[in-house]
């Protein structure tokens, strides 16, 4: 019976990465994310729960609207899709325990992040502020957890802050905030794994766009999906790189 427990992993991230969708789509332009309910922007007919089971329903109306025939978005399965994929990689490293937990808010809070900093260059106050009350109560779990989780938080915000005054406005607040929530969820530790990946895949990919033309020297560019990509990283691997790091230093 083991393999059910990995659908309804699947399938609950597929149904979380759902909601994400509405987020990225609302909360950039100040929609409710509750209400209206979910309909076709095209023609603005509600769908139905048979419109809305995540991934299957994209394929069986083979990504177009029931009503109005437009077409969908890929964003919605390619979303849902990677919740999922992420949903199953935090239970097979985590299990059943606080720990996955965190990294399934974590996850919550990246993926519509990246996605809207990718759009619209900006990542809403409303999502970083749902990211810190969701993982507020997780730090209680321990004396040890509370202190680094608290040193993550002010670390996080307080090293991309500073980055921001010394760049002037090189890093945008939206960055600051979500840095701060990683630390938070993260732990300080792991935090330092996160940024350092960040900047890392930050620099690189700023690089490759500036030498093939993507981009000017002086463009800004999104700086959310790489805190991204460097968060779940280090939530999935990023324990194994603090002890490989503490490792090296007694050699």
């Amino acid at each position: 019976m083991e393999y059910l427990w990995w659908v309804a992993v699947f399938f609950t991230g597929a149904a979380v990465g759902s909601f994400l969708n509405v987020c990225i789509c609302r909360m950039p332009v100040g929609e409710s994310v509750v209400y209206p309910p979910s309909h076709c922007p095209f023609c603005q007919q509600r769908l139905g729960f048979y419109d809305l089971v995540p991934v299957l329903s994209y394929v069986l109306l083979k990504g177009k609207c029931r009503y109005c025939g437009c077409r969908i978005s890929r964003q919605y399965p390619v979303v849902e899709f990677v919740a999922s994929l992420l949903f199953i990689l935090v239970a097979a490293k985590h299990g059943f325990t606080l720990d996955a937990l965190r990294a399934i808010v974590l996850v919550s809070v990246v993926i519509p992040a990246a996605a809207i900093d990718l759009k619209y260059k900006i990542i809403p106050d409303k999502l970083n502020l749902a990211g810190f009350v969701l993982g507020l109560p997780l730090v209680f779990e321990s004396r040890d957890v509370f202190f680094s989780s608290v040193t993550g938080f002010l670390a996080g915000g307080g090293l991309l802050f500073l980055i921001a005054v010394v760049s002037r406005g090189g890093m945008g607040g939206g960055d600051v905030k979500l840095a701060a929530v990683l630390g938070l969820l993260l732990g300080w530790k792991q935090l330092l794994v996160a940024l350092f990946l960040a900047f890392a895949m930050g620099g690189i990919a700023g690089l490759a766009m500036i030498v093939f033309k993507v981009a000017r020297l002086k463009e800004p560019v999104p700086f959310g999906p790489y805190l991204a990509l460097g968060a779940v990283s280090a939530a999935l691997l990023g324990d194994k790189a603090v002890s490989w790091y503490a490792w090296f230093l007694r050699v």
